[in-house]
């Protein structure tokens, strides 16, 4: 008896006009098993089987699930494969890491610590926006910080300039619009990300391409290959960001005008904050910024401090006679008018119990009751004592900062000096080189020492003149790779191998010729011959046959940094020091063993030519690792960032007392106590009114 399957299979099979072996060969099954099937014969066909006559037989989608359903089975869901977007899983990548940096920055800074200070504004003047047409519609542009998201969406140009005077909430007000952007937004947005502006020099970089080297900075993942260059290039250039470009004031002098102009010949939607009197100079020089809109940010009102400043503490009253004297007008009222300087008061008196603020009672000039403010936070948040002690320190780095011309502390620009770099390179290299060859040939000698001190002094000098030309060529940047066990080959494989080759070779020939005539000096028997020059050239050959095969394989085994590797300025710190010692770790052995492999061959050659050499597997060995000891230290303190590093943030600063001996837990605490903040990579002042302020008093 015919099974419902068969009844359904006979129907649709005389409905398309086919005998069955004409549907058994569409369907590329046996005639037998259609008339099974047909017959009731067969009452389980598999499920390829079915697929296979279903499509045979064109059936519709009811009619295939009504067969399916019949053969008691279900049709599997086709599913496309998945195809791997590597902008999208950056973009996502990017989200998390953004999201997580500013939440964790606004909590630092107490913005909800009792309640956020009101931060309003209104529509700047019409001298400062683009017309309404360009903008793309009139639209009310005032409004508070709960609904910055807001107001930026209304504008249809999707472009908006935030004003305001020194301290008056630009910040907050940036990563709040980037923490609200990211929890509401569309998985199609783009991802939101604060640039600071004030490492910008428009005159030698284009606003693309500086954005995407501080992603780079910031996330090193995205320096993998992307579609068009990098990850970070690619995701600017199809717009996958939306630049939030914060301090357009911080521009180095003379280059407002041109960061202006360079920001109109783009189109991209952003969001740009700017002290009022330096975006109203760049605008009068050249024009504003094309299709935006504009707003001010208002001064708090004394009902928003006599809502917020007695919340900040348990001490009932104690901020009356304040509140008293800025209603009645006067300096007071004059200072207390930006977030910035309430929460300085805030942090100065409530923070600190044995503090009283009616102390500012006294106080007669608005500059007087800021410099008060300003002078007074290091003392509330280390304690009278303590701020003693670290007071020298914040000192030099704010007026470290404000002679880079940056508000940065970055830890690869601590100091650039080439005299300091060859003298730390030649006490290295000549201290390496008295210890390998005392542990190897088992003798500390006078031929030694004076070895050692030469060979210290002559590659000191060397490395110390590259330290100054590659410095002023190209500042050292931190590592953005790590080494991986699968390399490529490539351009920059070759590339580099010549560049170590060269390199190589002239450290070769300096070793060769200060080990001549270290003999020369310690041996009176010792003669300058022409065999020196051999020594020379065979060291230059060794050395930079050496040097060529180390280079050109870091270079292939190279591959950008991890994503969690440089979420914070410690994170890419350590992933610099750990790439530059698996680096050493790499390139010692290597170049060692490599040298007593090919002085072997070289003196082999020597001596068929029947020069006069003396080799031993010990002396070559000593060779190959004083030349990859010293060399490897020589360039890793010279020409790398973290070396640089180690050079002056760990050893000279500290040593000349500019500078504490342990940097990094003195960077670390100063952030905690909200005297320092994060932006990615770099630390920066809480404020730059801060930095200002302790570079003036040094």
């Amino acid at each position: 008896m015919a099974s419902q399957f068969g009844l359904l299979l006979r129907r649709w099979r005389q409905r398309a006009g086919l005998s069955q072996e004409a549907l058994a060969h569409r369907a590329a099954v046996g005639t037998r098993t259609v008339r099974g099937l047909e017959t009731g014969e067969r009452t389980d066909p598999r499920m390829g089987t079915v697929r296979a006559l279903a499509d045979a037989l064109e059936l519709s989608g009811a009619e295939r699930a009504e067969l399916f359903a019949a053969a008691g089975r279900d049709e599997p869901v086709a599913v496309e494969p998945v195809r791997f977007d590597p902008l999208h899983e950056a973009v996502e990548t990017l989200k998390v890491a953004i999201e997580a940096r500013w939440r964790r920055e606004e909590e630092q800074r107490q913005v909800h610590d009792p309640v956020p200070l009101p931060v309003r504004w209104a529509a700047a003047p019409a001298t400062s926006m683009d017309s309404w047409l360009n903008v793309g519609g009139e639209t009310d542009l005032a409004g508070r910080l709960d609904q910055v998201v807001e107001v930026y969406r209304a504008v249809s140009s999707r472009r908006l300039v935030v004003l305001g005077r020194a301290g008056s909430g630009k910040t907050v007000l940036t990563t709040r619009f980037v923490l609200d952007l990211l929890k509401g937004g569309d998985a199609s947005d783009p991802v939101p990300v604060i640039f600071g502006l004030g490492s910008w020099h428009p005159e030698r970089a284009g606003l693309r391409d500086w954005m995407a080297e501080q992603l780079i900075r910031d996330h090193p993942f995205l320096a993998a290959p992307g579609p068009s260059g990098t990850l970070a290039s690619a995701l600017v250039d199809s717009q996958r960001v939306l630049p939030v470009l914060d301090g357009f004031d911080e521009i180095a002098a003379g280059l407002h005008r041109p960061a202006l102009t360079a920001l109109n010949a783009t189109t991209l939607p952003l969001l740009l904050t700017s002290r009022v009197d330096e975006y109203r100079d760049a605008v009068e020089g050249t024009d504003v910024l094309t299709s935006a809109a504009a707003v001010v940010l208002e001064d708090l009102t004394c009902d928003d401090l006599a809502d917020y400043l007695p919340r900040t503490t348990r001490k009932p009253g104690v901020w009356k006679p304040v509140l008293d004297e800025v209603r009645a007008g006067g300096a007071l009222a004059e200072v207390l008018t930006t977030p910035l300087m309430v929460s300085l008061a805030r942090r100065v008196y409530s923070d600190t119990p044995d503090h009283d603020p009616a102390a500012m009672l006294s106080l007669e000039t608005p500059d007087e009751v800021e410099r008060h403010l300003l002078g007074s936070f290091v003392p509330a948040v280390y304690g009278a004592s303590e701020a003693e002690r670290v007071r020298p320190w914040l000192v030099h780095l704010a007026s470290h900062l404000t002679r880079l011309g940056t508000h940065d502390v970055a830890w690869w620009q601590f100091g650039t000096s080439a005299r300091v770099t060859g003298l730390a390179v030649g006490v290295a290299v000549g201290v390496a080189d008295l210890a390998v060859e005392t542990v190897l040939l088992r003798e500390l000698s006078v031929r030694g020492w004076l070895f050692a001190v030469m060979i210290g002094l002559v590659t000191g000098v060397l490395f110390g003149v590259a330290n100054r030309f590659v410095v002023r060529r190209t500042p050292l940047r931190p590592v953005r790779t790590r080494l991986r066990l699968r390399g490529r080959m490539g351009k920059r494989v070759w590339v580099r191998a010549l560049l170590g080759l060269a390199f190589g070779g002239a450290v070769g020939a300096a070793y060769g010729l200060v080990r001549a005539l270290a003999y020369w000096l310690v041996m009176p028997l010792f003669q300058l011959t022409s065999g020196v020059a051999v020594d020379i050239a065979a060291f230059a050959l060794v050395f930079g046959l050496g040097a060529a095969l180390v280079f050109g394989v870091v270079a292939a085994l190279e591959a950008p940094l991890d994503v969690r590797a440089a979420l914070s300025p410690d994170g890419l710190l350590k992933a610099n020091r750990r790439a530059v010692l698996v680096l050493m770790a790499l390139m010692v052995p290597m170049f060692a063993v490599f040298v007593v492999a090919v002085t072997g061959v070289v003196v082999s050659g020597l001596a068929a030519l029947r020069w006069p050499a003396v080799w031993s597997p010990a002396t070559a060995l000593a060779i190959g690792l004083v030349g990859g000891i010293g060399g490897g230290l020589a360039y890793v303190l010279s020409l790398t960032a973290w070396g640089q590093w180690v050079v002056f943030a760990r050893v000279w600063l500290p040593l000349t007392g500019r500078l504490p001996w342990r940097l990094p837990d003195f960077l670390a605490d100063a952030y905690r106590r909200g005297v320092l903040r994060r932006a990615g990579a770099v630390y920066q002042f809480r404020h730059a009114r801060l930095q200002e302020h302790l570079a003036r008093s040094r």
